[in-house]
């Protein structure tokens, strides 16, 4: 995975996972929690999501094989996925694919077991997350990108702890304004990745548009 697809990914996992936005979604289901036990949930909501990605990341091109699905399938498939979590973002709106419709969210559980759901899954490792981290590690070829993939994956991982474990503090001090402005920037980001997705599918697919 040469340096450019090693961006790419931290970009697009970024946009998806972004902290910042999913900032307000944490503290609204552990809202009632002290900042100790929110500490608790974001340490737990950091693990599953380290294990579920790595799962993905190890059996996902596996399984999509047992479906008759090809990577460039997926390419396809999952840009349009992206793209509709990008445009979302772009017009300040949640998507329920990872965010859950208002059923759904009607339906969490109690504050104190929402780190697995739906923070880990879907709100975080939804299918967007999921389509990246397949589509990347189809990339790797030697265990040096492998180690620069798990890499990637673990920094992002990383922030999202820092910035769940600061909770309480940062919600004090991110005023409503920067927050919009990382979900818009971070829509136009992620929109532009999933061109590119859908791009590399269809050129595979339909060697003709190439």
């Amino acid at each position: 995975m040469d340096s450019t697809l090693a961006v790419g990914f931290f970009g697009a996992l970024f946009a998806i996972m972004n902290p910042i936005t999913n900032l307000p979604v944490f503290l609204s289901v552990t809202q009632s929690l002290t900042a100790a036990d929110q500490r608790k949930i974001a340490l737990k909501t950091a693990l599953y999501c380290v294990i579920l990605g790595g799962a993905f990341a190890a059996i996902g091109s596996q399984a999509l094989g047992l479906f008759g699905i090809s990577v460039d399938d997926l390419r396809v498939a999952g840009g349009l996925v992206v793209m509709m979590i990008g445009l979302n973002m772009l017009n300040g709106n949640e998507s329920s694919s990872h965010h859950g419709t208002a059923g759904e969210k009607d339906a969490y559980p109690e504050p104190d077991t929402v780190a697995f759901y739906p923070l880990a899954f879907p709100i975080l490792v939804g299918p967007g997350t999921i389509t990246t981290l397949i589509l990347y590690a189809h990339h790797i070829k030697t265990p040096v990108e492998a180690i620069v993939y798990a890499g990637v994956f673990l920094i992002v991982v990383a922030l999202l702890l820092v910035t769940f474990w600061n909770a309480a503090w940062l919600a004090d001090r991110l005023s409503d304004n920067a927050r919009v402005i990382m979900s818009r920037f971070m829509g136009m980001i992620l929109s532009a990745i999933a061109i590119s997705m859908i791009a590399d599918g269809l050129k595979a697919l339909l060697p003709g548009l190439a």
